[in-house]
């Protein structure tokens, strides 16, 4: 029996929890942390799950706005530290799966490249 190279539903759950997932999967891996849409998925699996725990704070009796203002106190940080770690995280994930922790920001420093390429054309260097 050959080895899987996508993961099932509840390695795919086990995954989103931080689990590790099988040599096998690494090129999916690779593509889920480093492809199109990975910092969009990262978003959603870390601001999603947590909103039917925030939703609790709705059955706090009083008015609504003050069950929505406490919400709000824990899922504002939430947000913005989900997004300061991004890179942080996909470096990680990628350590964990024995991947080259530089491929997190691939993209970025191509662009730069890119970028670099194009000025040192128009300004007579290279």
């Amino acid at each position: 029996m050959s080895e899987r190279s996508t993961p099932t539903l509840p390695q795919r759950v086990a995954y989103i929890y931080g689990r590790t997932l099988p040599p096998s999967m690494r090129e999916w891996v690779l593509r889920d942390l480093t492809g199109p849409g990975a910092t969009r998925r990262y978003l959603l699996r870390v601001l999603v799950p947590i909103l039917p725990v925030l939703a609790l704070f709705l059955l706090v009796p009083g008015p609504l706005w003050m069950g929505l203002s406490m919400a709000a106190l824990l899922y504002l940080p939430l947000i913005y530290f989900t997004i300061a770690l991004t890179y942080v995280f996909r470096r990680n994930r990628l350590l964990r799966h024995d991947l080259d922790p530089a491929l997190a920001d691939a993209g970025a420093r191509a662009k730069e490249e890119v970028q670099r390429a194009d000025y040192e054309r128009r300004h007579g260097r290279g």
